[in-house]
């Protein structure tokens, strides 16, 4: 296993833009054999996401986009036209000895070219095919597209993202996309383990709604033990209070009080003590009842020290509080250095800087081992 635990695991990826591409890099980083099929000519969707894209010798940029080399590592580039007997006959050769098929069509699409589940499990009964579209194999949206902003709005994800007073508003990345991706991982891997008792395959379906629903947890439990809507409340959180960013003197801090005992030292560290004995701040719950009141206090004390005075003072008696960095001072921290979270690898066009993946296993580690291709590099 010199390649990771699923060493000897062969993928067929007909998936393209982010899930599907997100759910195979990280099989592909665990020593799976990832073979992504694209368009001739065209590609992966997202090559042409930018810029910015990958630049080469040459200063000049090239077609792949950075989006692209988000998600695209660990893989082999094959060129198929799947609407040509011919491709499909590859593709079919392929499929004998495969393990698992992913992909992420259109509901119907892929039976038209009997590629659907029902059709291939006669054919390869150990094969583990992996479905991800926007609403799943039933339902009554089955058949309709879904995107991952869409399903922001529709999983009632951004009625709690944003301003209180302000609209509501979908997160800066794409978070459905990627969460139903490592969900597509999980059940994959179930799959597999479930084969090695029963000698059969099975269907993994993972629809891009439900994972935003899923990805609710807390906030649709609110809704679903109380029977009301969750407010809007900014950077603040529904159910804790001292629990959101503040402005300091030189910029913001993230206070995430989590209960009373360290409200208690921050109110002291603070220059509060009293307010720990108030009882409209003693307890969380009173705390979430008189939220405006004392989010207005806090942000009075805060505002004339500078960040570190903050930081570096409230972790020192175990409250918990932190920066707001840019995604570049992110990328350089020095704990994202000790994690490997930033790795460099050699593409055809030169080298090129990519987030590493974020599981760590002690005996059998991720493994680097192939820059995102360019389409059809493995022709």
């Amino acid at each position: 296993m010199k390649d990771g635990p699923l060493t000897g695991i062969k993928i067929i990826d007909l998936s393209r833009v982010l899930a599907g591409p997100v759910c195979t890099q990280m099989l592909g980083d665990l020593g799976a054999e990832i073979i992504k099929i694209e368009r001739p000519g065209v590609g992966d969707d997202t090559r042409l996401w930018g810029p910015p894209f990958l630049k080469d010798a040459q200063d000049k940029a090239t077609q792949e986009s950075a989006y692209y080399l988000s998600a695209n590592r660990n893989k082999k580039s094959l060129t198929l036209d799947l609407g040509k007997q011919t491709d499909l006959t590859k593709l079919h050769d392929l499929l004998k000895d495969a393990d698992v098929l992913i992909e992420n069509f259109k509901l119907g699409s892929l039976e038209k070219m009997g590629l659907g589940y029902e059709q291939l499990k006669q054919k390869y009964p150990r094969l583990v095919y992996c479905s991800i579209t926007g609403f799943g194999q039933t339902g009554p949206m089955a058949s309709e597209p879904g995107y991952d902003f869409m399903i922001q709005g529709l999983s009632g994800f951004m009625s709690v993202t944003g301003p209180a007073e302000g609209p509501p508003s979908k997160a800066g990345v794409a978070i459905i996309d990627y969460v139903t991706g490592q969900n597509a991982a999980i059940g994959i891997l179930a799959a597999l383990r479930a084969r090695e008792e029963t000698g059969k395959g099975q269907m993994v379906d993972v629809a891009l709604f439900d994972s935003g629903l899923a990805m609710m947890t807390n906030i649709a439990s609110y809704a679903l033990t109380s029977g009301k809507n969750p407010p809007r409340v900014g950077n603040a959180h529904t159910t804790i209070v001292p629990y959101n960013a503040f402005e300091a003197l030189d910029g913001w801090v993230i206070l995430a009080v989590g209960n009373d005992h360290q409200f208690e030292k921050f109110a002291g560290f603070a220059g509060a003590p009293d307010w720990a004995q108030d009882a409209r701040f003693k307890t969380n719950s009173a705390r979430v009842t008189n939220r405006d009141a004392l989010t207005k206090l806090i942000a009075e004390v805060i505002k004339p020290k500078p960040c570190a005075y903050w930081i570096d003072g409230l972790l020192g008696v175990d409250v918990p509080c932190g920066p707001i960095l840019t995604m570049t001072e992110a990328l350089n921290h020095p704990q994202a250095k000790a994690r490997d979270m930033v790795i460099e690898m050699q593409h055809k066009y030169g080298q090129v800087k990519l987030v590493g993946n974020p599981i760590k296993l002690s005996d059998t580690p991720v493994s680097y081992r192939k820059a995102p291709p360019i389409n059809g590099e493995d022709n």
